[in-house]
């Protein structure tokens, strides 16, 4: 993922009534008590997916962890599809791409959307040392930690299916963009192939949902989500309910109530083909990327994710999925 211009922060103080909704005369949909979150079950997901190696397209890596996470998400009760494409790099290299869609309560029209990007980057082109920029990350927080909440909510939806169906996918190819090194002109689009693809051919032709939601770097210990540009833009009655859930549920500290910069990522490709997304992501405006300090470096590793984290952000989903 990259920013689409300048991280602009912006506080923004609101008020909400406490005493609830109140309509004369109307039965109000009853809130559901939604299953709990395993956080060591999620750090346990985020760990299997390091193990086997930088999960960069085009290597036995990748194809190995592609495997696994079909599985897994049959294993827990899911319609699975492998959509499978070949999508071009920003310097020409063909990359065998694998979009990983899991569906549960697959016949239900009403429907929600959940995805993150599993791949890893093959460029570490924001390490300290010049000398890695062409190495491989291993991506634990870039990848591996929203698949791995994912995987978790996948896990506790084979128990106790909500109201409505959803939707699991992987999205491949999303970290091959164009980096910082290449002499090549700018490239808008380099980035999110896989969900490009997916984007023109959707794993069921006109598929729909409500909403969706992706998970990015949502493993950081300390980690804060701040309301992402273009989610408040395609989609700022979603971002709010999310936000308004997290903090009802005692997770404020995490997802504060400030604006954040504008994010090319997944989310923003599935909003043009008009399924209205946000992008849950760690954003850290004291640093020069405006992301978290190990992004896009070789110090993107386990010893940086917090089981906290990936609970907060892993139970403040399920309480939305399971009160619609």
């Amino acid at each position: 993922m990259a920013f689409s211009f300048l991280l602009m922060i912006a506080c923004s103080a609101r008020t909400h009534d406490k005493g609830g909704d109140k309509t004369e005369g109307i039965d109000l949909k009853p809130e559901v008590t939604a299953p709990v979150f395993d956080k060591d079950s999620a750090y346990r997901y985020v760990g299997k997916q390091t193990e086997f190696g930088f999960r960069v397209p085009n290597t036995k890596a990748h194809e190995a962890t592609a495997q696994w996470l079909a599985d897994e998400l049959r294993r827990h009760g899911a319609r699975v599809i492998v959509q499978e494409a070949q999508v071009t790099a920003y310097d020409g290299t063909l990359l065998n791409a694998k979009n990983i869609i899991g569906s549960f309560d697959a016949d239900n029209p009403e429907r929600i959307l959940l995805f993150a990007h599993w791949d890893t980057r093959p460029y570490a082109d924001h390490d300290p040392a010049p000398a890695n920029y062409r190495k491989p990350i291993m991506g634990a927080n870039d990848g591996a930690s929203g698949v791995g909440v994912l995987l978790e909510i996948a896990r506790l939806i084979g128990k106790q299916q909500p109201r409505v169906g959803i939707d699991i996918i992987f999205f491949d190819a999303e970290d091959y963009g164009q980096p910082e090194f290449a002499t090549s002109p700018q490239q808008e689009d380099s980035w999110a192939l896989g969900t490009q693809y997916w984007a023109r051919k959707p794993h069921i032709p006109g598929y729909r949902a409500r909403y969706g939601i992706l998970l990015d770097m949502v493993g950081g210990k300390d980690a804060l989500f701040y309301k992402e540009g273009f989610s408040r833009y395609y989609a700022s009655g979603i971002n709010d309910k999310v936000w308004k859930t997290a903090q009802r549920i005692g997770y404020g500290k995490y997802f504060v109530d400030i604006d954040g910069g504008y994010i090319t990522d997944d989310h923003v490709y599935v909003n043009k083909m008009g399924i209205q997304s946000i992008d849950i992501i760690q954003q850290d405006p004291n640093t020069e990327t405006g992301f978290c300090k190990q992004w896009h470096t070789l110090d993107d590793t386990m010893e940086h994710i917090d089981a906290e984290t990936l609970k907060a952000v892993g139970q403040t989903v399920l309480e939305v999925i399971y009160n619609e």
